[in-house]
């Protein structure tokens, strides 16, 4: 009955095939046309009644990935050890030879290498038997090449007519072999070769009853050329007269026992410099009382001589050696410190030796005390040297460098510090405070002064604010040097000491050039320099201020809490900079104005500065004009052709660099507000920001010479205490005493 023609019942064969290729099936062979018979149907399907047999080993798939052969079983080899029995007509002696050999089987493309080990005066060309090559199978099957499924042990196996018995295979193999499914046999035992063994019994027999004495120094040379134990020595001569202790060093060539000593002469003692103490020679254990005759110290002994002229002479050598002359030499097993040696008659102390030869003797004989003998006296205090008060020219420095040398030298300066605290972009690493007068002239005390302090050398300068109308002209107060600390010594030996980053803190004072200035605030910057290295700065450490303000009496602490109860229901807890520094200063725990100001910074909002684009825009064209500065054509030029995208915005990073491509003669801090003012969530409006500087299109009103002093000195304490708005009053004293503005609300309350 026909199944119906509906889908998924189609007779069609060919239905989901994908590969219509036809297989070449003619081929030329020996300069004729035939026809090859294996080759597959239409699209590698085999016909009616052709059969494929695997071409390569087909190994079972496991969990791993689907690798090709040559990659999953790279560098891998089964080994298998195997004999073949070789027969022999020609010889009288021998019938059979039996040849051991390794068979190696590589994994990756089924190839197979017979190798025979080379055994010495075997008169065979050992060695490669059978190349690394597929080898097919004995007829009738030698259309099909062997794979991994033909081994075993125990097994016999056919190269090309010769049979090779495999006996055993290594570890690898075996795991292997299993993991495949194969049963492996029990190892078998490789027959003896009578002809081998009638060569070994040979060969002992040949052996001498009295063998000659074999000498073998190239052995000891090879190993040890170049090693050298190095002792340091003393011989004490101080019984003779005029002798004195004198200094050696021992040197034991252990390439071939020899030893050589040498002299230290010291400079300046009358003594000739020879080149060696004793030249390189085996040193004898017993000074020779006289010396050998010729003949008597040889390598080997002649026991007879026999014979005459005509008939030839023999030589027979005394194994033995009996008549020779025996004499003890010092070995490196003699040599130890703290051992007395006998160098032809002088008596030489071992006192110490070098670090090989303490790592020689640490692995070889196991020694662990190397305490080295002392015998010299300790050295004496070396005087002291003194130094000549400073003379008053120069600086001190200068001056003391005149006392180290003939030549005086420059003075040199610390030159990792100046390159790890110098300026690095935003990074100024200057501390700038702002100062006053410490007098009672009302006038004198208005003046403000700007210190500024250079972490890269440990200099400072001083320049002041200048003032409408107040009389006293601004500017350069003192040029940046270092400042010596007031109360010192002028004309003393040791060096001055000058005024450190430490020194200088809100609230603290300073002594400049004869004036006393009383550091009154400083800016955002120097204040987060100092609270971020605070190991540096002691008075910033939070730590200190805490244990400081709790160490204060119960008195104190109900004043904090009625400060509380009064202030922070009012303003949510927050109070202004003023109130509170009233309030920890007048605590009384020792706290100074700089560590209130620390205080105050950590429990406060500090709102970011709000600055005037157009002030700005005014005081950048007024540097721009007085520098002559007009490419504003090539700067926008430039703008546009670094905006691949066209989206008019370009990011902080390459607008800054084009301006630093184009010099543009604009203060860093200037420049960065600039910057900062026209950025938005895109980037920066390049258009909008040379439109803003182009003075010869857009000019800007005239600014004041405070605004362009302002930027000039960059001077920007607007991180100080102006930014020290809201103070979070109550979150300061719950971490610190632990309590509540509302109990100590309940409590004052309470005790009215």
């Amino acid at each position: 009955m026909a199944l119906p023609l509906m889908p998924g019942n189609s007779p069609n064969a060919q239905l989901k095939k994908e590969k219509f290729h036809k297989s070449q099936h003619f081929m030329v062979y020996g300069g004729r046309m035939v026809l090859d018979l294996e080759k597959p149907g239409i699209g590698g399907e085999p016909l009616v009644g052709q059969k494929f047999l695997p071409k390569y080993s087909v190994y079972p798939k496991g969990e791993g990935s689907d690798l090709p052969s040559w990659v999953a079983f790279d560098k891998q080899t089964l080994r298998f050890d195997a004999y073949f029995k070789e027969l022999e007509f020609d010889a009288k002696v021998e019938t059979h030879r039996i040849r051991k050999c390794k068979i190696f089987f590589y994994l990756e493309d089924d190839t197979i290498q017979v190798i025979e080990p080379r055994f010495k005066n075997s008169g065979l060309p050992q060695g490669t038997l059978i190349h690394r090559h597929r080898i097919p199978l004995p007829p009738p099957n030698d259309n099909q090449f062997y794979n991994v499924f033909n081994f075993n042990i125990n097994k016999d196996i056919v190269f090309y007519s010769r049979t090779f018995t495999v006996t055993n295979c290594d570890l690898f193999t075996k795991n292997f072999l299993s993991k495949l499914g194969i049963t492996l046999n029990e190892p078998g035992t490789v027959p003896e070769d009578p002809y081998t063994n009638l060569r070994l019994q040979h060969e002992a027999s040949m052996n001498p009853l009295r063998p000659y004495e074999r000498l073998h120094p190239l052995k000891q040379f090879l190993e040890n050329d170049g090693k050298t134990l190095r002792f340091y020595c003393l011989w004490d001569d101080t019984d003779n007269l005029f002798g004195d202790r004198r200094e050696l060093v021992l040197h034991y060539y252990l390439a071939d026992d020899t030893i050589d000593v040498m002299e230290v002469i010291p400079p300046n003692c009358g003594r000739v410099h020879v080149p060696k103490f004793l030249r390189r020679c085996k040193l004898p254990k017993k000074a020779p009382v006289q010396m050998k005759p010729p003949g008597a110290v040889t390598a080997r002994t002649v026991l007879n001589v026999f014979g005459t002229m005509n008939e030839g002479k023999h030589v027979v050598l005394d194994s033995c050696d009996i008549g020779g002359a025996t004499e003890e030499f010092y070995k490196d097993c003699d040599l130890a410190i703290g051992k007395e040696i006998n160098v032809f008659g002088r008596r030489v102390v071992l006192t110490d030796c070098d670090e090989f030869t303490k790592a020689y003797y640490r692995f070889k004989y196991g020694t662990e005390d190397f305490t080295p003998v002392q015998h010299k006296a300790p050295p004496g205090p070396k005087p002291p040297r003194l130094v000549p008060p400073y003379n008053g020219f120069g600086s001190e420095e200068d001056s003391l460098g005149n006392c180290h040398g003939l030549m005086p030298k420059p003075v040199h300066k610390d030159f990792q510090k100046f390159m790890k605290k110098d300026s690095s972009g935003l990074n100024s690493n200057v501390l700038r405070f702002k100062a006053r007068k410490m007098t009672t002239d009302p006038v004198q005390r208005e003046r403000v002064f700007l210190i500024s302090y250079f972490l890269s050398d440990d200099s400072l300068s001083v320049f002041e604010l200048e003032q409408k109308n107040s009389g006293v002209t601004g500017g350069k107060f003192l040029e940046r040097q270092r400042v010596k600390k007031p109360g010192q010594e002028l004309f003393k030996s040791e060096l001055p000491e000058y005024f450190k980053a430490q020194d200088l803190y809100v609230g603290g004072s300073i002594y400049v050039s004869g004036v006393n200035f009383q550091l009154v605030d400083a800016d955002d910057y120097t204040l987060g320099y100092m609270e971020l290295h605070s190991d540096e700065f002691p008075i910033t450490n939070v730590g200190t201020i805490f244990s400081k303000l709790r160490s204060i009496s119960e008195d104190k602490q109900n004043e904090v809490r009625a400060f509380l109860s009064h202030n922070t229901p009012v303003n949510g807890g927050f109070v202004s900079f003023e109130s509170f520094r009233d309030l920890v200063m007048g605590l009384n725990c020792g706290l100074t104005e700089h560590e209130a100001l620390v205080l105050a910074r950590r429990f406060s909002e500090h709102p970011p500065p709000k600055e005037d684009v157009r002030l700005m825009l005014s005081v950048a064209q007024h540097y721009l004009k007085r520098n002559r500065f007009e490419d504003y054509n090539l700067l926008s030029a430039r703008f546009v052709h670094t905006d691949r995208q066209k989206l008019e915005r370009l990011p902080n990073e390459e607008v800054r660099n084009i301006c630093k491509a184009f010099m543009l003669p604009l203060p860093e801090s200037l420049l960065e507000a600039l910057l900062t003012e026209y950025t938005d969530g895109g980037g920066i409006d390049y258009h909008g920001l040379v439109a803003g500087l182009n003075w010869l299109e857009n000019p800007a009103p005239a600014v004041m010479t405070d605004d362009i002093l302002k930027y000039e000195v960059s001077a920007r304490f607007d991180g100080g205490r102006s930014a020290l708005k809201n103070i979070n009053c109550s979150s300061l004293v719950k971490e610190i005493f632990s309590f509540s503005p509302n109990k100590g609300e309940a409590e004052a309350a309470a005790s009215t």
